[in-house]
């Protein structure tokens, strides 16, 4: 299965405003299913697609025959007709007592290894089921670590990651994490100015962490980043708490939200991302997707809002605020 091309690439150009937006729901809010039943359940809903997080129970990273299991898989989401983004943000995958670690930031080089390893490996997965973006993040920064050191660590362990992405042609979106190094949006753009703005390095832009701790609103930080953005996750938030809350059940107002990500024309995947929810995964699923195209729906009623271009400016570089 060849990689999807990537429209906002072709001419340098983002494609036409008010593109239907795609709506996905993550695996990680899915645990509890087989993998294959959470693909069934996901096409029955009428998703476009999945945010496929590589973890022990959904396409085991580290198991034997990945290639010949993701060929499998690829086959099997051409057949249901659903679209694919590579999330790596398994909370134990490469070690079964530290949540997320090790990290691209761990004093430990060979830790930090094994975190390269695996992003090459989901970049690999993901040119193979012709996936839109491979998500990653920095991590937290380690006790007794200084700030410059760790930024270093962080554009060093992606170096060989981009080279990979740059070779499969998939791009890699950074995703901000409310704690992490790489928190903010500025953040995001300190370390795209650090690599030199690779082709290949854009932004997964969470809508609920915007609500929880960017000066910009959700629909701002959109218009703001555009130009690099290659990746979406929603979810409600509240301001200043990191909670991923069902749809209503935090402060978003998401028809704004859907109608500045739709004049962007950006035409990934924008993935649904309840992982604490997984208990209720299917119920929560079949109730995400209708409350989104009604804010859809509302949306494109509203006038169509002007992207704007460009670094956001309102918070200070490097911030992890």
């Amino acid at each position: 299965m060849s990689p999807r091309p990537h429209p906002w690439r072709d001419n340098g150009e983002p494609p036409s405003p008010r593109v239907p937006l795609r709506f996905g729901y993550g695996t990680n809010g899915l645990a509890d299913l087989r993998l294959d039943d959470a693909l069934a359940l996901l096409a029955d809903l009428g998703y476009d697609g999945v945010g496929l997080t590589l973890d022990h129970m959904h396409l085991d990273p580290l198991a034997p025959d990945l290639a010949a299991r993701t060929r499998r898989l690829a086959q099997r989401l051409d057949a249901l007709g659903l679209d694919v983004t590579v999330e790596t943000g398994a909370r134990y995958v490469l070690d079964p007592r530290r949540k997320h670690g090790p990290s691209l930031l761990d004093p430990d080089p060979d830790d930090r290894a094994r975190r390269v390893d695996l992003l090459i490996r989901a970049v690999r997965v993901a040119a193979d089921l012709g996936a839109h973006a491979v998500h990653c993040f920095s991590g937290i920064t380690p006790a007794g670590t200084d700030p410059d050191t760790a930024w270093d660590r962080l554009a060093e362990a992606l170096t060989p990651v981009l080279d990979a992405a740059t070779t499969a042609g998939v791009p890699l979106a950074v995703e901000p994490e409310p704690g992490h190094l790489l928190a903010t949006l500025a953040d995001f753009h300190r370390l795209r100015r650090t690599l030199g703005d690779p082709d290949h390095l854009g932004l997964t832009l969470d809508i609920g962490h915007c609500q929880c701790l960017e000066p910009l609103s959700p629909a701002d930080c959109i218009r703001a980043v555009g130009p690099w953005l290659r990746h979406v996750q929603i979810e409600d938030m509240r301001r200043g708490i990191h909670e991923h809350l069902p749809f209503g059940d935090g402060e978003i107002d998401f028809p704004p939200v859907l109608a500045a990500l739709a004049a962007t024309g950006y035409q990934g995947l924008t993935v649904v991302e309840l992982p604490r929810h997984s208990h209720a995964g299917p119920h929560f699923a079949e109730l995400s997707l209708p409350f989104l195209r009604g804010a859809e729906t509302t949306a494109l009623r509203s006038p169509l809002p002007v992207p704007s271009h460009g670094d956001p400016s309102a918070t200070t570089e490097g911030s992890t605020s």
